[in-house]
């Protein structure tokens, strides 16, 4: 059964991961680069992933020293922005440190975690930050999450989680990069906001996945798939 574009009353294919990206603690509030609301969605997360065959968890999982964070910077603050040899970088609090309490995932995830085909590690770099599922920042380092996809034979997926505006949008741009099909469920992710320009990183995030046919919907009713492509 081939896949269609996405409405709110679709059903979810066995065709179709779901990418739940970077549910961690330190995006929290409460932790060290909290994502407003990043709690709310968890719970919510956790139970869609049991109406997936396909689930793939991310986990930022930065060592000591990342070069991302504004403190291996003299006079530089969390969210300055530099230019580093693979482009511009946001600088962020140390965060998803390796082996931390806040690199660990949100305990309302948990369905997910237990439901996960594949768990990616991303950041692990210390020379290069990692937003995309699909590659670290220089773009061209690639995690292998496209040809794991291809060989479980998705060809839709659909993002949730940490940040709207960078991982994720990162994230599903990368998968029609790829060929995947792409969709965000802007109900179960929240977004950090960042002035830029004119307007915020949403907007720009939202441009970019207009050019790109990115499918973005506010809200999820998904009907249960047909028997033959129940997860």
């Amino acid at each position: 059964m081939g896949t269609q574009p996405l409405r709110d009353d679709q059903a979810i294919m066995g065709s179709d991961a779901l990418i739940v990206v970077d549910p961690q603690i330190d995006f929290c509030p409460g932790g060290r680069l909290a994502v407003a609301g990043g709690d709310e969605i968890m719970a919510d997360i956790g139970a869609l992933a049991s109406r997936f065959r396909h689930v793939v968890v991310t986990q930022d999982w930065h060592p000591a020293g990342h070069l991302s964070f504004a403190s291996c910077h003299p006079g530089r603050q969390p969210f300055d922005r530099i230019s580093m040899p693979y482009g511009e970088q946001v600088l962020w609090p140390d965060h998803c440190i390796q082996g931390t309490a806040g690199a660990e995932f949100h305990p309302g995830v948990q369905g997910a975690i237990d439901r996960a085909d594949l768990i990616i590690r991303k950041g692990c770099n210390p020379q290069v930050d990692s937003y995309s599922a699909f590659y670290e920042n220089d773009q061209t380092t690639k995690t292998g999450l496209a040809g794991y996809l291809r060989d479980k034979q998705v060809r839709r997926c659909v993002f949730v989680g940490l940040a709207y505006d960078f991982c994720v949008a990162w994230s599903a741009l990368d998968a029609r990069r790829e060929g995947f099909e792409a969709v965000v469920l802007k109900d179960h992710t929240r977004a950090i906001g960042m002035p830029l320009g004119d307007g915020t990183t949403i907007e720009e995030a939202e441009a970019r996945f207009r050019a790109a046919d990115v499918r973005f919907i506010g809200r999820v009713a998904w009907s249960p798939a047909a028997p033959d492509d129940r997860p």
